[in-house]
């Protein structure tokens, strides 16, 4: 059979061949808009002071801050997943307190499970180490150099949209997944001061629209056609200091950010769902 050869863009001729990479194959995805309503929100000493001394609050923004993803068999369904994923996010709000306003923050934890399909199979993968291999080396037991073709899953989110906040009174029904003990250290470090919970003070709640993407990888190796690699022809240029105005020059007008894209109307889609407590 004749090769097949390609130009590139700087006009070099390449050939193309047929050659095996290992990589990851998606074998199942799903999209999601989730509505977490009355998520409590874990507070530090001073947010919670605050929180005792006024009644409304204002939300400024949100940020994720981790999320965990823990996949486990399900029961009687050959080659199905469960994926449990816990999403910390740090909540940043604004409240009045005799005139004068101060900003708190806190940690706000929601959790949402979904069910993949990603077919069978478990074998143990083992990989050299230069660095590391050699006559007399001891067997590496910690998991570092072991690895499976168990399934993995991915979780592609932006941060959430505060859709509402309001205090309220001890012992009130809220959605919360986990208690304040059970949030990791490093995400508890993300806020300035440790973090308190407790049922007997009033507590802050929010509502968070999530939207996200899951979805669920097996290791696997492919045949696929590639072109070989050649050195581009253009030359790195540094920027000069010396002219700033002549690189703004060089900017283009930013049009989009004085005429916004005209909004095009969405149907509301499948996927979307609001929890409750």
């Amino acid at each position: 059979m004749p090769e097949k050869k390609t130009f590139g863009a700087a006009g070099s001729c390449s050939q193309r061949e047929t050659v095996c990479i290992d990589t990851y194959r998606v074998l199942d995805s799903c999209r999601d808009k989730d509505c977490f309503e009355d998520v409590r929100v874990y507070l530090t000493p001073f947010g919670q002071e605050l929180i005792e001394r006024t009644q409304s609050v204002r939300t400024k923004h949100a940020h994720i801050v981790w999320a965990t993803l823990d996949v486990d068999n399900v029961p009687f369904n050959r080659g199905f997943y469960q994926i449990t994923i816990r999403i910390y996010v740090k909540v940043f709000c604004e409240v009045c307190c005799n005139g004068v306003p101060h900003e708190l923050e806190g940690i706000a934890v929601v959790e949402k499970r979904v069910i993949l399909f990603a077919s069978e199979g478990n074998v143990s993968i083992f990989r050299s180490d230069p660095f590391e291999d050699n006559p007399c080396r001891r067997p590496n037991l910690s998991g570092n150099r072991v690895s499976t073709n168990m399934p993995v899953a991915v979780l592609e989110t932006v941060d959430p949209i505060i859709l509402n906040a309001k205090i309220v009174e001890p012992h009130t029904c809220c959605c919360c997944c986990c208690s304040v003990d059970e949030i990791p250290e490093s995400v508890t470090k993300s806020v300035s001061g440790s973090l308190i919970g407790g049922d007997e003070d009033r507590f802050l709640v929010v509502s968070l629209g999530f939207f996200s993407v899951v979805r669920i990888e097996r290791p696997a190796q492919y045949l696929i056609t590639a072109t070989e690699y050649t050195v581009p022809d253009k030359e790195c240029v540094s920027p000069s200091d010396d002219d700033p105005c002549k690189l703004f020059r060089s900017m283009a007008f930013p049009v989009n950010e004085f005429y916004p894209p005209s909004f095009l109307p969405q149907g509301d889609g499948d996927g979307s769902g609001c929890r409750h407590c």
